[in-house]
């Protein structure tokens, strides 16, 4: 049967650790290094030089050529979209909001001629006639009335006829004018105009086609 040699043997670690003494021509192994020592049997191992250590790393080889890549594969063919789902109803409209009152209309201005009325014969002004142009086909007195018209209020006259129309004052009313009789001016033909206008409280000035 064959004889079989072994070594004693250990980590360097724990070689230098222990440092024992080996015998002479015994050989050390160390197990994670493959370096081992021989001893002389008076030499501790620490102070042992190696018998064997290990050659230098050689150089590395040189890179090989990297293969050619392959070929990518053909891209799939898409799929077909789906169908879109269809639009759901309408909602119902909500109820429209109650509307607002109407605001109150506003005063006419000086100036504005609302209307015309016609009169035939003797008439007294009235709160209506404001604005309006009051037209007199007969010969007639136009009395002016107190405290139905206030400051900057007009009220236009003209003669349709061939009688003269002659200006009045109401009770407690003053009038002014350029007329031949200033408290009470006429119209000087037909067709002649003027304009009543008050002037404050009860006062008006009377300008326009006088005679």
């Amino acid at each position: 049967m064959t004889s079989r040699l072994q070594n004693r043997r250990d980590t360097a670690a724990n070689w230098t650790a222990n440092n024992p003494t080996l015998a002479a021509g015994e050989i050390g192994l160390e197990t994670d290094t493959a370096k081992f020592k021989m001893g002389t049997g008076s030499t501790a191992w620490n102070s042992l030089a190696y018998a064997y250590t290990a050659g230098a790393t050689g150089a590395q080889g040189t890179t090989g050529t990297q293969g050619i890549t392959g070929t990518q594969g053909i891209t799939g063919i898409q799929g077909t979209t789906g169908l879109q789902g269809s639009n759901g109803a309408q909602g119902l409209t909500g109820s429209q909001g109650v509307q607002g009152t109407t605001g109150i209309q506003g005063l006419i201005g000086p100036g504005t001629l609302v209307d015309i009325t016609t009169q035939t014969g003797n008439y007294t002004l009235a709160a209506g006639d404001l604005n309006e142009l009051v037209t007199v086909s007969a010969t007639a007195t136009i009395t002016v009335p107190p405290s139905v018209f206030s400051a900057k209020d007009q009220i236009h006259v003209q003669q349709t006829g061939a009688g003269q129309l002659t200006f009045a004052q109401g009770a407690g009313v003053t009038i002014t004018s350029t007329g031949a009789s200033a408290a009470a001016p006429k119209t000087r033909a037909q067709y002649s105009a003027c304009t009543v206008i008050c002037t404050a409280s009860n006062t008006f000035t009377i300008v326009g086609d006088i005679a």
